[in-house]
Formats: C-alpha cells, sequence, structure tokens
C-alpha cells in the first residue's frame, strides 16, 4: 500500500508537516523560504536499498552527482561507502571537498576538456567513461604529456529505447551520449593500442526515470555480448557498468523496488569475474527532498485562481522544462479548498510549479513541493537576480543549514560597471 506522499519520512504532526521529527514551520522560520529540505534518513534507505539488492556481489554504487550535488548530501553518501559519477570538473571537486575518494570516481559526459582530463589524472579517478573517438585521442594525448596512464571504458550506446522522456533518453541511436555500438569494437582494438590508456571496464546508460526494466535487460544483453567478444579478442574487462536511471514516484508512477529491478538485470552476470558498477541518482535523492516554499498572494480571476508563491522556476526548473508533475500540499491545511495554479514571481508565463491543485490555504501559508531532491537545486539559477535558495538536511531531531541561501550581492561580486 502507497504511504500518503513520495517521502518516507514526511508526516502530520500536530503542527502541521514534519520531517522526520522537525516541523517545516520550524524550518521555514528559521532559515526562510524558498529552502530545500532533504532527509538523511530517507537517503540513507535509499542508498541502503541498493547494496541490500546488490547482496555479496562484487560491486560499486556511484552515486549520480548531477542529480544534487549539495557538499551535505555528497558527504552522506560518502560516509557511506558509495563512488560518484561525475560529468565536470567542477564536480570532481565538489565530490573531494565532500570526503569522496577519488578512487571511486568515473567521469561520465561527451564534452570533457583537457583541463578536466589533467584535473582527474592528477587526482587519480578510478576510470574515464570515453564517448567518442575524438575524446579517446585527445585523453590520450593528455595522459601521455603528463607521463600518465589513463583507465577508461566506452560508454557504448546500444541504441535501447528506454521509454522515458525524450529529454532524458540517452541510449538511442540519435542521442549525443555515447559510442554507437557498431563502433565500439574498433575503438577498443585502438584503446587498447596506445600505451597512454588502459581498457578497463565498459559502461552504458540508457535514460533516467525508468519505470520498466526491460530495456535496461535489453542494453545489459547487447552490452555482454560485447565485452565476450572483446575478451576472445584478449581485451579483458575489469568491470561492466550498467548506469543508472531508476525511477521514482512523482504522482501516480510505480517504480519497481530496487530489488526487483536488479534481479533480472543481474541474472546473466551470475558467476562472471568482472566488477559491476551503477550510477543511480534519482533514485537515491528524489523522494528524500522538498522544496518549502510560501505564498505572498492569492490571486482570484475569472477563469483560474492563482497562488503566488515565493518559489518559481529558477528554483525548480522541472515543471516548466519537462511539464513535470511535483505534488504540492499544505504545510497546515484549511478547511476551505479551491483550485489554484501555483505559479512563482518570476517574469514568464512559463513560472509554474503546479496547475490547477486543490488547495486549502491563505496567503502567508506554507506549502511543500514534494520530490524535489533530484534536479531541483542543481538545476536552479538566478534569472531575475533572485538568489538561489537555502538547503537544509534534517537528521532526526535537527536540522543542519547545509547551504547559506544567497545574497543579491553575491550574484555580482565578480562584475564591474563601465568606467
Amino acid at each position: 500500500m502507497k504511504s500518503e506522499f513520495p517521502i518516507p519520512t514526511l508526516r502530520r504532526g500536530p503542527r502541521g508537516l514534519a520531517l522526520e521529527n522537525v516541523d517545516l514551520a520550524d524550518i521555514a522560520a528559521a532559515h526562510g523560504t524558498p529552502t530545500y529540505v532533504y532527509s538523511l534518513a530517507a537517503l540513507t534507505a535509499a542508498y541502503q536499498s541498493w547494496r541490500d539488492a546488490l547482496g555479496e556481489r562484487r560491486a560499486l554504487v556511484c552515486y549520480a552527482v548531477k542529480a544534487n550535488a549539495n557538499l551535505g548530501v555528497l558527504s552522506a553518501f560518502a560516509r557511506l561507502g558509495a563512488g560518484f559519477d561525475i560529468v565536470s570538473g567542477g564536480e570532481l571537486t565538489r565530490v573531494l571537498a565532500a570526503g569522496g575518494s577519488a578512487d571511486k570516481v568515473v567521469f561520465s559526459g561527451v564534452g570533457k576538456n583537457a583541463a578536466e582530463m589533467r584535473q582527474a589524472l592528477e587526482a587519480g579517478i578510478r576510470c574515464f567513461n570515453v564517448e567518442s573517438a575524438a575524446e579517446l585521442e585527445r585523453l590520450a594525448e593528455v595522459a601521455a604529456a603528463m607521463g600518465k596512464v589513463a583507465p577508461i571504458s566506452l560508454r557504448v550506446n546500444p541504441d535501447v529505447d528506454p521509454k522515458t522522456h525524450p529529454y532524458i533518453s540517452t541510449g538511442l541511436r540519435n542521442n549525443k551520449f555515447g559510442v554507437a555500438f557498431d563502433e565500439a569494437l574498433i575503438l577498443y582494438r585502438r584503446a587498447a593500442a596506445l600505451p597512454s590508456l588502459r581498457v578497463a571496464g565498459i559502461d552504458c546508460h540508457i535514460g533516467s526515470q525508468l519505470l520498466d526494466g526491460a530495456p535496461a535487460l535489453e542494453a545489459a544483453e547487447k552490452i555482454l555480448g560485447l565485452v565476450d567478444r572483446l575478451a576472445a579478442e584478449g581485451i579483458e574487462l575489469e568491470h561492466i557498468d550498467l548506469g543508472g536511471g531508476l525511477g521514482i514516484r512523482y504522482r501516480d508512477e510505480e517504480p519497481p523496488a530496487v530489488a526487483d529491478y536488479l534481479a533480472p538485470l543481474l541474472a546473466p552476470f551470475d558467476g562472471r569475474r568482472e566488477e559491476l558498477m551503477f550510477e543511480p541518482g534519482r533514485s537515491l535523492v528524489g523522494n528524500a527532498g522538498l522544496l518549502l516554499t510560501r505564498i505572498e498572494y492569492l490571486k482570484p480571476g475569472v477563469e483560474k485562481n492563482f497562488a503566488v508563491i515565493d518559489a518559481a522556476m529558477n528554483d525548480l526548473a522541472r515543471p516548466a522544462l519537462y511539464d513535470a508533475w511535483h505534488d504540492i500540499v499544505e504545510v497546515a491545511p484549511r478547511a476551505s479548498v479551491r483550485r489554484y495554479e501555483v505559479v512563482g514571481p518570476v517574469c514568464e508565463s512559463g513560472d509554474f510549479l503546479g496547475r490547477d491543485r486543490s488547495l486549502g490555504v491563505e496567503a502567508g501559508d506554507l506549502l511543500a513541493v514534494l520530490s524535489a531532491g533530484a534536479y531541483g537545486m542543481t538545476m536552479s539559477s538566478n534569472y531575475n537576480s533572485r538568489p538561489r535558495a537555502a538547503e537544509v538536511i534534517v537528521d532526526g531531531a535537527h536540522a543542519h543549514l547545509v547551504r547559506a541561501r544567497e545574497t543579491v550581492e553575491q550574484l555580482y561580486a565578480g562584475e564591474q560597471p563601465l568606467a
């Protein structure tokens, strides 16, 4: 039976909604709004579900940093023993600052520049997930110039439809990501011949918000066939990275439990010697966080009523970008309920966080935008010169400020007016 909220540690208390044992009203009073709030218990439980499902297998769970890069979140996963999947030099810097181990970092992304390659080689990362022939050659040159040998895997595009939103589909032949399946064998031969590269593994990631494990299994079986072809040519791989992408519940989705998702995916690898890697992001943090916001005005209209809040599309871009649904609930609901468009103050008609929502509220009340732990703060911006939100992690009865709210002065600190 589904819980009332997609966030497992959110509950209704006598003073309204509480995350773990902290009232959201107290967080708003202490830190203002809008504020992202995350549950450490939910983060821990989500990671542990992956580890439990993998059992005694030799496997590494690499958290996809792009989902939520806050140092508090990263440090929580580092303490749990997680690896990290990064897509920029900035994310590598964050991981190391949070206590993550470089030798548990895999570096993905289609546009790594030479400076990022040098940074990662100096740090001693676990592996580069190479996504093109041109990148392979550049990495070989950079590593040779540094007198180093770069560990690599190829991110192989298996041309499998993940059946998800087209913006977050990454495994089809018309996507920008990865090396075409038919070209992978030639590129592995080239990599094996370059003295400044060491072939370490293979990588595959077909998309995000996956609700059906069948496409991931189809992709894994294609990758496994390629691994065996490589072995026949004497190219032995140390690891097989099957990516991430497992979806979460936002509204009425029914994603499989981690164990149910992984069971058929793991079966073809029984008895094999290669270490397995996974790169979950959304499934670790998405339903561990919410965006806390306050209603500035209620604006009744002829056709629609508007609840104008202090959070906006610059704080949470997913509704405007993907037309994504996030549950929006009252922190302390009132008896009188009306239908509202939940909109922000940004000067765009696309600035909405929810359409046609039933809410019992008055001006000044608090709302919680749920399932906002993934791709919320990391995709936020300063559009309209709006300082980005604060971030708080709740641990039992304690709320820890893990990112102070920006100030307007910080936004232009690096700028200069004309003389």
